[in-house]
């Protein structure tokens, strides 16, 4: 299905680079104008071989080949703002090195000060955009916007990548100018004036899918903007919301299957996460498959504490949306429970806590055995946070209440547990947790209590006098070995 969203985005790519020689109908500046390559402008509207039907709105105005300051727009006549404000996008489409902060200073400065004139004319709805200057604006918006993004340092060193908690983010030197470019798209998607029918034409598969390969970027900064732009788009333009939602689950399967690097997840759970709260009950087999396949297995990858909080309130998010799910989303965390990392198994806990409060008596039923198995082994962890957070589960209401109703099946489960925490934990917190726990289902069913605590003695009496056992026959195979070196001493030399 990815694909053939990728062979669409990819014509329509091809199509727009058919005309890259004349970009924005401006043509590319002489050897006269300082360097400055523009490669970009409007593209007029094409017709038929022979056609001699009018054009629907007046061609762009000539290229600039140097950057100039124009006027402002309050003083020329409301007739030349229009003509006034391609000749801005002109000017916001001239590319600087911002790795030298001294070179084209001015030049820069200029861009800044129109694209916040831009800006201002957008926000004071001064005048209605022709489909002329919408359509130059989204261009010159792609053209600034749209570009590689730096390579991660472990991909220029060829390292290994560090943790990306401990990386320091990497900021993009032309944000002043971006930023104002990211504005200028942001006012112009979100009036209730605008018109979805004009702006979808630019506003497009491929350029919704070049906003989302964005998310990539190191800078937070950017992140947020694209985030509450991709987000309004969604709202707005509900053509692209299924599309929206399929390349987002493109971007997860890379993420968990192949590359366990990207630096946008977290926004674009925080998206879904507002998305998942829109959808209409009774919930479409594709969300539920959406969960199933993307969701529960981003748990997998390593860097998960980057993002878990968004993905835990996605999660809780189907639960409470439709409560049969809950069994399958604990087997599906169940799935993916960590072995050895005792950072990812606390923010399991966390997470397995808040939907149990959305989990109704069925749900839990059905998965309550392995679950408590997990929790048992939870509860023993010689790691203290670990057995601390599981332990914490019993200041839970709800999830006391559940465990209560099933406590025949639980408490033999998790008696051991407690019984070793009371007996030889290190770490005194966790003693005194346990031993509240003991004493609550003592009193909540005395008599299931000393049946655990008899079958728990009993356990240990076995397995005392299995490991005796097991002593004794290394004993008396150690003095067969001894008896034999002595009727035959050659055995030892």
């Amino acid at each position: 299905m990815f694909k053939k969203i990728m062979k669409g985005a990819h014509r329509k790519a091809s199509r727009t680079e058919a005309n890259d020689s004349s970009m924005y109908g401006f043509d590319p500046p002489g050897p006269g104008s300082n360097n400055m390559a523009v490669n970009h402008a409007s593209r007029g509207p094409s017709s038929s071989p022979g056609s001699t039907t009018a054009q629907p709105h007046p061609p762009p105005p000539p290229p600039m080949y140097s950057v100039e300051p124009l006027p402002l727009f309050r003083d020329v006549s409301v007739s030349e703002r229009h003509s006034l404000f391609l000749r801005k996008l002109q000017i916001c489409c001239f590319q600087f090195d911002f790795t030298d902060t001294l070179k084209n200073a001015r030049e820069k400065e200029i861009k800044r000060q129109t694209l916040l004139e831009l800006v201002d004319f957008i926000q004071s709805g001064a005048g209605k955009l022709t489909e002329l200057c919408q359509e130059e604006m989204v261009k010159m918006v792609s053209f600034n916007i749209f570009r590689c993004l730096p390579p991660a340092s472990h991909e220029n060193t060829g390292q290994e990548p560090a943790d990306l908690e401990e990386e320091e983010p990497y900021l993009e030197p032309s944000w002043p100018h971006l930023q104002l470019v990211y504005e200028l798209l942001l006012r112009y998607i979100v009036p209730s004036d605008t018109d979805t029918k004009v702006a979808k034409r630019y506003i497009d598969h491929s350029f919704v899918l070049k906003l989302l390969e964005l998310f990539e970027t190191e800078d937070p900064r950017e992140r947020e903007y694209l985030k509450t732009i991709l987000h309004r788009i969604y709202g707005k333009f509900m053509v692209h919301r299924p599309f929206i939602r399929k390349a987002m689950n493109y971007i997860f399967y890379r993420f968990i299957y192949e590359t366990e690097r990207h630096s946008g997840i977290g926004e674009l759970l925080e998206i879904l996460g507002s998305i998942i709260n829109g959808f209409a009950l009774p919930m479409k087999e594709e969300h539920k498959l959406f969960l199933i396949r993307a969701l529960i297995p981003l748990h997998k990858p390593k860097p998960i504490a980057m993002y878990h909080q968004q993905l835990s309130y996605c999660i809780v998010q189907f639960v409470e949306k439709d409560y049969k799910l809950a069994d399958t989303v604990i087997r599906g965390l169940l799935k993916f429970w960590p072995v050895t990392n005792c950072t990812k198994e606390v923010l399991f806990l966390a997470e397995l806590e808040e939907v149990l409060e959305a989990t109704q008596t069925v749900e839990f039923q059905r998965c309550m055995v392995p679950l408590f198995q997990q929790i048992a082994r939870c509860l023993s962890s010689s790691n203290f946070q670990v057995a601390e957070r599981a332990l914490f589960l019993w200041n839970n209401e709800h999830v006391v209440g559940l465990i209560a109703q099933n406590r025949s099946v639980i408490l033999p489960i998790i008696f051991g547990s407690l019984e070793k925490n009371t007996e030889s934990h290190w770490n005194q917190a966790v003693h005194g947790l346990s031993a509240n726990i003991k004493r609550m289902f003592m009193e909540m069913d005395p008599e299931l209590f000393e049946d655990c605590q008899q079958q728990y003695e009993e356990k240990q009496a076995k397995s005392k006098q299995v490991e005796e056992q097991r002593q004794d026959r290394w004993r008396r195979l150690d003095e067969a070995v001894e008896e034999r070196e002595r009727e035959d001493p050659m055995i030892t030399s």
